[in-house]
């Protein structure tokens, strides 16, 4: 019988009573629970991170029925039942409540179902009572997923209630590390790694397996498990699309695959994409779908940033970072729309898409972001411009991209003189799946966009404020006439145009 996809479940109890398909990563929280006590891990949304906590409950709880035919089943000591206080963070109602609050709620759920009366006062103060009296029944297994979630929900938002949420967590975990001596294993998951907040800081004794290579893929699906685990939905997807198996394959590898958190480590598949294309049959994009990064495109379009692919970054600037100073490249690192491509000598690390779901998508949102287009706007834009380059109808793109630029509002041009127009040239030759190099540097000058469709090379100068709009484009040209921009590039093109 085969088994169902997980489609959307987070909950490992009803995945196996219902028959869904598990991808055993057991032998990873065997070797975590037998080696340390104390761990965190972060990783991208939708990454697994729920599911491994709602693994370790159940084995804590010695729900050894659960795991027939796992690698754990003969691994574990199933007699061992210790007290357990789970949490997720992304389910108590700190947008209602508040955080104090949602806290407190939560703490008195939780020793409700242990059947713990409490009579102190105070979120932090009940809590640490809590963990007294479970105490008494065995040592402690703690489990608090996505701990960050009442942090980053509000960046960009309310920055004021971000930092008031981050301290009110700093004293929450302070509590654990003065308890050490009633717990037996301590396990948080979250999206971001903000330096500052008491996990971090205050118990040095915590493990981070966010970058351990030795972890790297106990979330997400690797290659070998993909082609094992998903055998028969490859070949029905296959089938269905007329592809012979190792095509599926390369085509599920470009789009899907690519993620790296070590630079030694393979790459792994976000499981959300792979469900939703076996469910669906078609290459399309479902991750970047499953949550819009609003606020990061807001934070990019503020700082002019729209290329950052393999820029070389240093471990601290997006390992983790501060709350009241963001690094873009942190948050776009952990929030997975870059990954970890290679490390040189230095220590520097180079950043990039993981893969073209990810690539396409953040791509269209840059490019509304950038060139003020609203959504669903970009893709008919390129294919017009797409279908002018392959027509040698220059005049027609030159228009195109004209009226493209006067969509930019007027206060974007008077903070960003030609960054913006930059940007939107750069995001929309991306979008189309076209070479494009952007401020290239030649020995007598910077060119500000070079374009490559295999069979010409569009050199593009941009004027503005510089001069009189019926002179831009020759004295554009003139620039790259005198400079030679065009030698670096093969043979110039006896027609030139110029772009205003």
């Amino acid at each position: 019988m085969s088994q169902k996809l997980p489609l959307g479940l987070q909950d490992f109890r009803g995945i196996i009573r219902g028959a869904y398909k598990y991808i055993d990563k057991t032998r990873f929280l065997h070797q975590m629970c037998s080696s340390g006590k104390y761990y965190f891990i972060s990783r991208p949304r939708r990454f697994g991170k729920s599911m491994t906590i709602s693994v370790l409950q159940a084995l804590y709880a010695g729900e050894k029925e659960l795991f027939q035919g796992l690698w754990i089943a003969e691994h574990w000591d199933w007699e061992k039942k210790p007290p357990i206080i789970h949490m997720s963070f992304t389910t108590i109602d700190f947008q209602t409540l508040g955080l104090q609050a949602a806290l407190e709620q939560e703490v008195n759920q939780v020793a409700k179902a242990h059947q713990i009366s409490l009579e102190t006062i105070g979120v932090l103060a009940r809590f640490k009572e809590l963990l007294l009296q479970l105490s008494h029944q065995g040592s402690i297994v703690v489990l608090i997923d996505e701990y960050d979630a009442p942090i980053t929900f509000y960046l960009g938002k309310d920055d004021e209630q971000a930092l008031k949420n981050r301290n009110l967590i700093n004293g929450f975990y302070a509590i654990l590390k003065d308890l050490d001596a009633v717990l037996e294993f301590v396990f948080i998951t979250g999206v971001s790694k903000f330096s500052k907040v008491g996990i971090f800081s205050g118990m040095n004794n915590l493990t981070d397996l966010s970058m351990n290579a030795q972890y790297t893929s106990m979330l997400g699906y690797t290659q070998q498990e993909l082609e094992s685990y998903f055998a028969e939905e490859l070949d029905q997807a296959a089938l269905a699309m007329s592809l012979e198996r190792k095509e599926l394959l390369e085509k599920l590898r470009f789009w899907y695959n690519g993620y790296r958190f070590e630079e030694n480590a393979e790459t792994i598949y976000n499981p959300v994409s792979i469900n939703k294309f076996f469910s669906t049959q078609k290459l399309e994009n479902f991750w970047f779908e499953t949550g819009t990064p609003t606020f990061l495109m807001q934070l990019l379009k503020e700082k002019g940033l729209y290329d950052f692919k393999l820029t070389p970054q240093s471990k601290h600037s997006f390992d983790s970072f501060e709350l009241e100073n963001l690094n873009v490249y942190g948050l776009l690192y952990q929030a997975g729309y870059l990954t970890i491509k290679s490390k040189d000598k230095y220590g520097l690390y180079e950043l990039d898409y993981p893969n073209f779901e990810v690539q396409h998508s953040m791509t269209e949102h840059l490019l509304e972001a950038f060139g003020g287009l609203a959504k669903g706007e970009s893709l008919p834009l390129a294919i017009k411009i797409e279908k002018y380059l392959e027509e040698d109808a220059l005049e027609k793109m030159i228009d195109t991209l004209k009226g493209l630029f006067k969509t930019i509002p007027y206060f974007i041009q008077e903070n960003y003189p030609e960054k913006f127009f930059h940007a939107a040239i750069h995001l929309l030759f991306t979008y189309m799946g076209v070479n494009i190099h952007s401020e290239v540097c030649t020995n007598d000058g910077r060119v500000d966009a070079v374009v490559e469709t295999g069979a010409q090379v569009f050199i593009f100068e941009f004027k503005l404020d510089q001069c009189k709009l019926d002179q831009c484009a020759e004295i554009a040209l003139n620039q790259i006439r005198q400079k030679q921009y065009y030698q670096a590039f093969g043979t110039w093109a006896n027609q030139s145009q110029g772009l205003v």
